[in-house]
């Protein structure tokens, strides 16, 4: 198994949902990898957990990285969330992510759960990805 590649996976999701310019005008550039401090926006997207799999095989090493982007809205309803959800799923499923370790074999989206978040306005929906990663090294 190698684990060897999941910085430089996790890096280059970031990049590219932060450098994505349709993506930062629906956010305004609210996508973080770990909560700033203060307020937040009403609508935001962050990295969450990830799950990583051995995936090696006799070609070399390999993992599958089962991993969530959160999207966040305190608005009321699911539609805003939703529309930033199926910008996020259309970037990350189209990039063809360049690693600085590794290779990115496939990246596809697996599924999503949209949920209420206490009693008030706030939603959340939980995108889960499954990236698939060799590690040559």
């Amino acid at each position: 198994m190698s684990y060897g590649v999941a910085a430089a996976l996790q890096t280059a999701i970031f990049q590219e949902l932060t450098n994505h310019a349709g993506l930062t005008a629906l956010l305004g550039g609210a996508v973080y990898d770990a909560l700033p401090p203060g307020a937040l926006p009403p609508l935001y997207a962050i990295l969450g957990s990830e799950d990583v799999k051995d995936a090696s095989d006799k070609t070399g090493g390999g993992a599958l990285h089962e991993f969530t982007v959160t999207v966040v809205t305190e608005s009321a309803g699911f539609a805003s969330a939703k529309v930033a959800a199926a910008a996020i799923s259309d970037v990350l499923t189209a990039s063809d992510l360049a690693l600085s370790r590794g290779t990115l074999v496939a990246l596809n989206f697996y599924k999503a759960k949209a949920a209420r978040i206490g009693t008030g306005d706030k939603r959340q929906i939980d995108l889960i990805f499954r990236a698939r990663v060799s590690d040559e090294t």
